[in-house]
């Protein structure tokens, strides 16, 4: 069912797919991304482009649609997470994102 969810997502142009840690953050822009599952790992987008990742399908065990509002946007995203609640990737809808004008 991952593979399932992250397939219609990255089929979605201008979704910007993030992994972040204490160390490091990586972001790749979707635009129709190859995407396929070997094993435990799914990977999106090609090992011989400028940007692909590797996700462990083992450690995602939620998922949650988000909407955030903040003074200057309102964001929307699905984000996913390990069995501690900790987020491992995250999906921002880029074309959802809207302007908030006072």
């Amino acid at each position: 069912m991952l593979l399932e969810l992250l397939s219609d997502i990255v089929k979605i142009d201008d979704i910007l797919l993030i992994i972040r840690n204490d160390g490091a953050i990586c972001e790749v822009r979707s635009n129709s991304l190859s995407i396929r599952q070997k094993e435990k790992w799914i990977t999106i987008g090609d090992n011989d482009g400028p940007a692909h990742m590797h996700i462990d399908s083992e450690l995602i065990k939620s998922a949650e649609f988000v909407q955030e509002i903040k003074p200057e946007r309102t964001s929307f995203s699905v984000k996913f997470f390990d069995k501690n609640g900790e987020r491992i990737l995250a999906a921002f809808l880029q074309k959802c994102m809207t302007s908030i004008k006072h």
